[in-house]
Parts: C-alpha cells; sequence; structure tokens
C-alpha cells in the first residue's frame, strides 16, 4: 500500500479547501497528499451561503451576492441592507472545478475512493468525516431547497429573503429562505430547527410546492436543481489525537445557532497551513469560546420555547444590520455581543443560562 505525508479524509468543502489552501501556498512541493473521497463525480450538489465578513478565495465560484435582504412574520416584514458585509452564495459545481482543476497540477496529490488503499501509519491525518452518537435527541438544520426557473420575470434579484416564518411551525422553529439568482430562477428552501424524529415534518417536496404555488402565487415554473441536507447544531467529539485533526463540521466548524460553516472552514485551513511545519503540535483550532457559551443558551431556548424564536429571530435584527451580521459570523465584541443580547426576551434566556448545564 502507498504512504503519504498527509491524508485528508473527506473530499467535501473542508477537505478541498484545506489540500487547495495547501497547494496554492506551495506546501505540497516536496510533501504527498491523499485525498479519500468515495464519490465518482463532483457537480452540483450544494449551496454555501454566508456574509463576507472577511476576504476569501472563492469570489469566482460565487453565483450571487446581494446588498439587502428581508426578513418577515406573519403580517409584518423587515427590509435590510448589508452593503458593508455582502451576502454571498457559493456554487458548489464551480468550487470542486476550480479546486480540482488546481489539484491536478500537482502530481504528490493523488484521489482514492477507499481508505484501505492506503497506509496510514505515518501520515499524517485530516479528518472532515463527522460520526455522532443519539443525533436524534439532538437539534439539527434540516432543509430542502429546490431551484426554480419561472416563466415569466417574478423575483426581485436585488434583494433575498432570509427568513420568512410566515408558514405552519408545527411545535417546532420553520422558515421559508428565498435566493433569486435572476428574475425569473431562484432557491426556495424549507428550513427546519429540530430534532430528527418527527416524520411528520419530513414531506419537503409538498411544503416547497405549498409555498411556491400559494404563497410565493407561482403556478408556471419547471425546477432545475434540487438539494436536500442537515446540519447537526451540537459539536461532534473532537479530541485532539496525536496524528490527526478534525475539520469542517467534525472539527467543530460549524456555528450552532446559524449553520454557518463555510468561512469558518476557510479560517481553519488557513489556520493549518501556517502551523504545517509543527502539525504535530498545534494547538487545536477553535471557534470562540463565548459563542459556544451564547450559542448553548440559545439551543436551550429554542428547545424549550420553538413558538419564541420566530419573534427572537425578528427582534434581533431591532440592533444595528452590521452588528448582528459580526454576531452570527463570530467577529462581534463584546459590546456588539451584549447589544444583541438586551434584544432577546429577557425571562426564557435567564431560564435557559439557569439550566444551561442540565
Amino acid at each position: 500500500m502507498k504512504e503519504f505525508d498527509f491524508v485528508i479524509i473527506g473530499g467535501g468543502c473542508a477537505g478541498l479547501s484545506l489540500a487547495y489552501e495547501l497547494e496554492t501556498h506551495k506546501k505540497l512541493e516536496n510533501k504527498t497528499l491523499a485525498i479519500i473521497e468515495p464519490r465518482f463525480e463532483y457537480r452540483r450538489d450544494k449551496t454555501w451561503s454566508f456574509w463576507k465578513v472577511f476576504p476569501h478565495s472563492f469570489d469566482d465560484c460565487v453565483k450571487k451576492s446581494w446588498k439587502s435582504f428581508s426578513i418577515n412574520l406573519p403580517y409584518k416584514t423587515k427590509h435590510l441592507g448589508c452593503d458593508n458585509f455582502l451576502y454571498q452564495t457559493i456554487d458548489s459545481g464551480l468550487f470542486y472545478e476550480k479546486i480540482n482543476n488546481k489539484l491536478k497540477e500537482n502530481k504528490n496529490i493523488s484521489f482514492f475512493k477507499n481508505i484501505n488503499d492506503i497506509n496510514l501509519d505515518n501520515a499524517f491525518i485530516f479528518n472532515s468525516v463527522s460520526y455522532f452518537n443519539n443525533d436524534k435527541n439532538n437539534i439539527w438544520q434540516h432543509f430542502f431547497g429546490v431551484e426554480i426557473e419561472t416563466k415569466n420575470n417574478y423575483f426581485d434579484e436585488s434583494i433575498f429573503n432570509l427568513m420568512d416564518f410566515d408558514c405552519e411551525q408545527k411545535n417546532s422553529v420553520h422558515f421559508f429562505y428565498t435566493l433569486p439568482f435572476e428574475k425569473n430562477i431562484a432557491l426556495v428552501e424549507t428550513t427546519w430547527l429540530s430534532k430528527m424524529d418527527d416524520n411528520s415534518i419530513k414531506d419537503y417536496d409538498n411544503q416547497i410546492k405549498n409555498y411556491i404555488e400559494n404563497h410565493l402565487k407561482i403556478k408556471d415554473y419547471k425546477i432545475n436543481y434540487k438539494e436536500e441536507g442537515a446540519i447537526p447544531l451540537f459539536y461532534p467529539s473532537n479530541i485532539r489525537e496525536k496524528n490527526k485533526i478534525n475539520i469542517g463540521t467534525a472539527g467543530g466548524m460549524t456555528r450552532l445557532s446559524t449553520g454557518y460553516t463555510f468561512l469558518n472552514i476557510q479560517q481553519h485551513s488557513k489556520y493549518i497551513r501556517e502551523n504545517i511545519d509543527n502539525i504535530y503540535n498545534t494547538k487545536i483550532f477553535e471557534i470562540d469560546k463565548k459563542y459556544h457559551f451564547l450559542d448553548k443558551i440559545f439551543l436551550k431556548v429554542l428547545e424549550k420555547n420553538p413558538e419564541k424564536m420566530p419573534n427572537v429571530f425578528y427582534n434581533m435584527f431591532n440592533a444595528s444590520t452590521d452588528t448582528v451580521i459580526k454576531f452570527l459570523s463570530n467577529k462581534s465584541n463584546f459590546l456588539e455581543d451584549l447589544s444583541i443580547i438586551l434584544k432577546m426576551p429577557k425571562l426564557p434566556f435567564i431560564k435557559a443560562l439557569l439550566k444551561i448545564n442540565d
């Protein structure tokens, strides 16, 4: 079996981002890398969206950027601007193509479909595959989306809808999310924040159809693309091993209150690249612990008081939009955190704080 200096388990967003970061900064000129990925082909399969709070390497993979967004409850809507932090959507197909074309230039990089094809004994391993225990008892952000194309122009492509809570909640937290790429093309997603043990909320196709036809009032459309996923809103075990670092969601790079992961992956990849020459002794990279604490309280409230969450999200944006964006993107300072906290309903959050270790 072949031996390599580095092995990346999982050639998805986290694995490819790390490989690209190492390759483009010439860290693999004298090192070998194996990427373990079972898929037979790379194609568009996901949509990664985020506020651009710092530069990244994938502006040429951005499908669309927006400077305005809305959030709404039944009977009221907020229209907000995000000029200072554009909201961007990455096309995973373009992302895969860009990175794989770059990696093919280096003969020291090899792809394998099965981990048993290589020898791991002397390699340093970067693992992006998550393993979860008792996952049905935890809260997930699970979603299903379709990109639709309408016969006539329907959408205002200058503004996206971040959260539309004007829908059935079923004792959970449920909203729709609409990204208009063109006047007649948009991604529409149904999103739930809930445990995964209730099959009655997983009729995603019906939810999407009803929302498009009865809420958006679009009757004549075709579906170009579908995507489905589930993001854990809890941290997997991330114990440091001598020759292994977990990356991506497996490495705790998902922000629990939002599900945002893409930019955290880019920061983690940069951190690993900067420390690759001393990787065996490098400390674990983590999202700031204050966000762990605040998200734990937030999710406790969500679990105990799901009916309050639409108003919680809506009222959060009573604070400065830039402040909220920075808070949701792990870039806020203490005063900004405080301004968000003061917008929260006091009693349920105090109760959650008192029960944080339950």
